[in-house]
């Protein structure tokens, strides 16, 4: 196959951007022909204000530019990841123009919620969902704390629900099925929506578990529960020690906390590699999101690892926690539960020693570089079918 593969980077490195590579780099390793589409948030600074609502709205130099590269290739698919903010719908258009199926991947709530969470001061927030125009966004100020950069959002996603130009894109896959259920709930189709989880590549190998501490990692802000994980280290003096890896917004309040109680540890941003060593040698991966969590990467990362996961009862997490098995769930915000978790994975060794057998069984019989490609490959070809369907 010849692939066009489109994505806008963050300005702080997440998922999304890992899932793009890992997808790419997928791809190459297979033989496939691979037409890389980036811009990157880094330009927005440079930006009128203006000038970035425009592009938001809709970029005219994306849709010229991609036109070109589908007529000087002709690949067989276009497979977008992140549009927001700098590609735009664009994509999609020039797709449809230059007649070439599309598969967008849907791993953020962005369609139906201004700052992409369904969460606003720290609770989960569903008032714009089902709503043809989301104006409680406004109100609220739910994208960057602007009413006119949320007005903007907004009438993206007005314009998208009125004109349905969704219904532009063959097919959409979430990496989850509570993410599949959140978009139908919004308006997309169930015939339009697969389900792909994420995976790891390369393979890294099991850990020991030989650590004296559990580990979170991942971005250090508030919709991950990291308030949450600092009230329960801060009155329970019966937790281990407590490894933190990631950077984000809320890092200061992690020192002050780390100056405090010498059990806790930031490590600030590593490289993959160290940190899944990290995982393999703890006691377990922590995981305290508030957020409906469309996946949640760094569970696959522990159980590549063989860590169990203590993770909150909350979006994709039930799905990829399987109580008692693989981990613990605990009350999404509630510090107290977590300790519970905490402590009651720990005081059972032999538990332990299976659940950590049985993570790692999860992997490989779900988020290997392997199974993922064969499910990659099964969406093009639906996306291309549906699509000459239609054309015909």
């Amino acid at each position: 196959m010849k692939l066009l593969l489109c994505h806008n980077y963050y300005q702080q490195r997440g998922g999304e951007d890992q899932s793009f590579e890992l997808e790419r780099d997928l791809l190459e390793s297979r033989g496939h022909s691979v037409i890389s589409f980036t811009v990157h948030n880094n330009t927005i600074p440079q930006m009128s204000r203006a000038t970035l609502l425009a592009k938001t709205i809709w970029n005219r130099s994306v849709y010229v530019k991609l036109r070109s590269l589908i007529r000087q290739h002709r690949p067989d698919v276009m497979h977008c990841t992140n549009l927001f903010p700098l590609i735009s719908p664009a994509a999609s258009s020039a797709a449809l123009t230059e007649q070439v199926p599309v598969v967008q991947s849907l791993r953020n709530y962005r369609m139906f919620c201004s700052n992409a969470l369904f969460l606003r001061e720290g609770k989960v927030c569903e008032d714009c969902l089902g709503r043809t125009i989301p104006w409680p966004a406004i109100r609220h100020k739910c994208y960057r704390d602007s009413r006119t950069a949320s007005a903007v959002v907004v009438g993206l996603q007005t314009i998208q629900k009125v004109t349905r130009s969704w219904n532009h894109i063959d097919l959409f896959f979430t990496p989850s099925e509570f993410a599949r259920n959140k978009m139908i709930e919004g308006g997309l189709s169930p015939e339009q929506l697969a389900v792909k989880p994420n995976f790891l590549d390369p393979e890294p190998g099991v850990g020991s578990g030989s650590g004296d501490y559990v580990i979170y990692v991942g971005r250090l802000s508030p919709e991950k529960g990291i308030s949450t994980l600092l009230e329960a280290w801060k009155h329970d003096p019966d937790l281990p020690k407590l490894m933190i890896v990631g950077n984000g917004p809320e890092k200061k309040t992690i020192q002050t906390a780390q100056e405090s109680d010498q059990r806790i540890q930031l490590m600030g941003q590593l490289p993959l590699e160290r940190a899944l060593d990290l995982i393999g040698e703890s006691q377990c991966l922590v995981m305290p999101s508030i957020w409906y969590e469309t996946f949640g990467r760094t569970v696959i990362e522990a159980y590549a690892k063989g860590a169990p996961v203590v993770a909150s009862r909350i979006g994709a997490l039930t799905e990829l926690v399987e109580g008692h098995e693989t981990g613990l769930l605990f009350e999404p915000g509630n510090s107290n539960s977590l300790s519970a978790s905490i402590k009651n994975l720990l005081d059972n060794p032999l538990r332990m020693t299976q659940m950590r057998k049985n993570a790692r069984d999860l992997y490989k019989r779900n988020f290997t570089a392997e199974r993922n490609y064969l499910m990659l490959m099964r969406l093009y070809s639906t996306a291309i079918q549906r699509h000459s369907r239609r054309a015909s």
